[in-house]
């Protein structure tokens, strides 16, 4: 039922993009890949949604259409500068973009305000029309200020305007953005869940055009011979002598050049499409699913044409599962190469997918477990297959002791290495996750996984069977220090304990007058300086499982 769901989705918002159209020649698309995208709606990871919501839309573009697509906080946790144009405004880009969204770590700082002013400038906004559309889960955590932003760059730029989608944003939050779009003219949306996301993703990247203008009324013409109601009825078949697709399906019909190559579009229609044309020379192309086909149509004055397109063409259903007689994994990916095409598709969990005839290259992605199969496909038949990945679940949470209170709160993060260490004595990274109940899907093997909560870090050795499930509950040996320092500049932890040279070793800072972390149980020294050079040191003993509060004055 997910699947139909998501195919339902799907075809409503192909049927929003051909309604309304694309809202801009010229787009850059700014993405949120901040750390905050992993928190989950529904039980599914928020950077899924909005990587499957831009896949879906963007699967109906018209192909001479600009988009480019930019991120920030996805290659570094803490900078402010991380922030990456990757697909440059170009026609044609629509397939590169969702490969880019599929492709992003999450993980770092939301500097949002120079990520909008570099969409801008890639757009050359001070030149040409242009439109940043901006999908953010969090507020400004650089210091930038958005809403002068919005102005500057309404006042410089040529009919400039940024559009935002706060997802997962609270009202109030959602008023510290919203200025941006106010400022240019633009919108903002707040999206909540999935569908609503979806909708704003339609609303934004596809907004209605302006209406034509009413064509001047024809002289009357003398009486003409009655023509028929409708000239053109095509039909489309997966193979031949099969029966007529009249569902799914779609129409696109453009103006032939003399070489009967596709010239200026003239609609996009569906299902068992019957419509009337002006005289003259077509192409045609019928689709469905990921199959095609083209033919080159001349329309006389009087006839009546009922073409057959076949597209040679059978389905696959694909259910992919993390073990044998599990239940069909609906955040897997489902990739498939198939002839024809260099770039393959991606969908995600139960697929049903109309595919050209032949070998189908078909990998199943479930965490980090993957299994590719090639799939024979005959024009006409149906595929229905299960592919078992294979792979266990974990979920990972910190205990500060064994049996103790559950670590919660933003500095929680997790890693997993292979337990074979590698020849100079390293380890291979598999996966990260941050937050409590982290949750990893892992091919059979050994491994490590790393806990680190603050300033706590510990390692733990686990193993790994195909449709096990396991809850690793690490306990950390460590307190929570609250520090207090009235009127400092600067907090620094260091260890206690003075090394061979009589320096200790710093473990943490903060540029605050109050600092708390989780620290490994132990004895510590607590430094504070202020702004005229002057510190104060004060020692504590930290208890594993125990809270202590330090004020340093």
């Amino acid at each position: 039922m997910a699947g139909l769901a998501r195919s339902i989705v799907a075809a409503a918002l192909l049927l929003c993009m051909t309604t309304l159209g694309f809202a801009a020649d010229r787009v850059v698309i700014v993405l949120d890949a901040s750390g905050s995208m992993w928190a989950q709606i529904d039980g599914k990871p928020k950077l899924e949604i909005a990587r499957e919501s831009l896949r879906t839309v963007l699967q109906s573009v018209p192909a001479d259409k600009e988009i480019g697509f930019m991120a920030y906080g996805h290659r570094e946790k803490g900078s402010c500068e991380d922030i990456e144009l990757i697909v440059p405004p170009q026609a044609g880009s629509a397939g590169a973009v969702s490969t880019a969204a599929d492709s992003l770590k999450f993980l770092g700082k939301t500097p949002l305000t120079s990520a909008v002013r570099q969409a801008a400038e890639a757009l050359k906004y001070t030149e040409d029309k242009a439109t940043v559309i901006l999908i953010t889960d969090g507020l400004e955590t650089c210091k930038g200020d958005p809403c002068a932003l919005g102005k500057e760059l309404r006042a410089a730029g040529v009919d400039f305007t940024v559009n935002v989608v706060g997802f997962g944003l609270t009202a109030d939050e959602g008023k510290q953005v919203a200025c941006l779009a106010d400022n240019t003219g633009g919108k903002y949306i707040q999206a909540s869940d999935e569908k609503a996301l979806q909708d704003a993703l339609v609303e934004t990247i596809a907004a209605a055009p302006a209406p034509a203008p009413e064509p001047a009324p024809a002289p009357q013409p003398v009486a003409a011979p009655e023509k028929p109601e409708f000239n053109f009825m095509p039909a489309v078949v997966l193979a031949d002598g099969g029966d007529p697709v009249t569902d799914g399906n779609s129409w696109e019909i453009f103006k032939a050049k003399s070489d009967g190559t596709r010239g200026d579009y003239v609609a996009t229609e569906y299902g068992a499409y019957k419509g009337s044309l002006e005289p003259g020379d077509y192409a045609v192309v019928a689709r469905h699913g990921e199959a095609r086909t083209e033919q080159k149509i001349t329309v006389e004055a009087g006839q009546v044409y009922k073409p057959l397109f076949v597209l040679d063409a059978g389905t696959l259903i694909i259910h992919p599962r993390p073990s044998e007689g599990a239940d069909v994994a609906d955040g897997a990916a489902v990739v498939i190469a198939f002839p024809g095409v260099e770039m393959p598709a991606t969908y995600y969990g139960d697929t049903k997918v109309v595919l050209p005839a032949g070998d189908q290259k078909v990998t199943v992605r479930i965490g980090q477990g993957e299994v590719t199969e090639t799939i024979p496909l005959t024009a006409g038949k149906v595929v229905d297959k299960d592919i078992v990945v294979g792979v266990g679940r974990v979920v990972a949470n910190a205990h500060y002791i064994a049996g103790g209170d559950k670590a919660d709160g933003s500095g929680i993060g997790f890693k997993v290495f292979k337990a074979k260490k590698k020849i100079d004595g390293t380890r291979q990274e598999v996966a990260y996750a941050y937050g409590p109940d982290s949750k990893f899907d892992l091919p059979p093997d050994d491994y490590v996984l790393t806990a680190t909560v603050d300033l706590a870090v510990v390692e733990q050795p686990f193993s790994v069977k195909a449709g096990e499930h396991q809850d690793l509950k690490i306990a950390i040996n460590a307190g929570v220090l609250a520090i207090t320092a009235p009127g400092a500049s600067k907090i620094e932890i260091f260890d206690a304990k003075k090394d061979v040279n009589g320096n200790r070793k710093s473990l943490g800072y903060a540029y605050d007058e109050k600092y708390q972390a989780a620290l490994p149980a132990g004895d510590y020294a607590v430094v504070s300086e202020k702004s005229d050079n002057s510190s104060k040191e004060g020692t504590v003993t930290i208890k594993a499982g125990e809270r202590s509060e330090l004020t340093v004055q």
